[in-house]
């Protein structure tokens, strides 16, 4: 019996400290990935128009050297908050209202898929080679 308590802690422990993964496909996330292009890169730490989103997974919000951000993304990124998946999909379904004021023009993904897509993406975007 104190085997099979201990068995059960322990696979408990390792489920809950291995990293959230998105439910999303990296490949079809790759493709959602193109509307963020003219403004975004996840395979280099150049920022654009936005900054890039390399390792953004559980980054600290308004935190990449070099990159102008918003007053209000600044804000919002305060108390130590992190680009978590939760956050991430809440900010992508509808940026200008997750976060007031922020400048990201873009208006949003509508469809839920399309976010985990996008955000299996960007957890491992080598997974959509």
């Amino acid at each position: 019996m104190q085997f099979r308590v201990f068995a059960a802690v322990t696979i408990t422990a390792a489920v809950l400290a291995a990293p959230a993964l998105a439910d999303g496909d990296a490949k079809k996330g790759a493709k959602v990935f193109r509307k963020c292009k003219a403004c975004h890169v996840v395979d280099n730490e150049k920022n654009k128009v936005g900054p890039h989103l390399v390792d953004v997974i559980d980054r600290p919000i308004a935190n990449v050297e070099g990159f102008k951000y918003s007053s209000a993304m600044i804000e919002f990124g305060g108390d130590d908050k992190v680009w978590d998946i939760e956050t991430l999909t809440l900010y992508l379904k509808k940026p200008k209202d997750f976060i007031k004021g922020t400048k990201m023009a873009f208006a949003g993904l509508k469809k839920d898929k399309d976010i985990d897509n996008i955000i299996a993406y960007l957890q491992d975007p080598e997974a959509a080679k």
